[in-house]
């Protein structure tokens, strides 16, 4: 059932957007000349609890959807990285928070039909605030420590939007 590429062309390449038109021909010979793929390099996120039973979230503002949004603790993975490696390193980054015990909970597509890439999805709980922040210079991250009761009531009143967060945050608390 696999599709064979015909042909393959960039329209744009920059650090964080890569897209490409292939020309496909589907298993029943029909072919899609116009099949929009996007390439992103994969993604981690984080539920990270403290030992006192906090969930580590971050605050920041989402420019396309013009949002202050609440989330994990994500980001890429670097080349050559492991995805555990990678989100230990943006947990620390991006909140100050390492250590504890971690394990890989998920993987996920955000949109397999048109993007390349998967999401790993990690819990690490019995974290401790270990430094300060070191964040990127377009970052503007805020720190926000959240309840369990408070994290199941954001998920109830549909306050938290990135679905790759939703997922594993909706399996934590259905299997926790």
């Amino acid at each position: 059932m696999r599709w064979k590429t015909l042909k393959s062309q960039y329209i744009i390449r920059r650090p964080w957007l890569t897209a490409r038109r292939d020309v496909v021909q589907l298993p029943n010979g029909e072919i899609n000349d116009e099949f929009y793929v996007l390439e992103y390099p994969d993604w981690v996120n984080v539920i990270a609890i403290t030992a006192d039973g906090h969930f580590v979230f971050v605050r920041q503002y989402r420019y396309a959807l013009d949002l202050d949004s609440v989330e994990l603790c994500a980001g890429v993975i670097e080349p050559n990285e492991s995805p555990e490696d990678g989100a230990r390193r943006e947990l620390l980054e991006e909140t100050g928070y390492g250590g504890g015990q971690w394990q890989e909970f998920m993987t996920i597509g955000q949109n397999p039909s048109t993007c390349n890439n998967l999401t790993h999805c990690f819990i690490a709980t019995g974290v401790t605030l270990l430094q300060e922040q070191h964040l990127d210079r377009t970052e503007d991250i805020e720190v926000v420590l959240l309840t369990r009761e408070q994290v199941l009531e954001m998920l109830k009143s549909d306050t938290l939007k990135q679905a790759l967060m939703l997922a594993p945050l909706w399996r934590y608390f259905a299997t926790r």
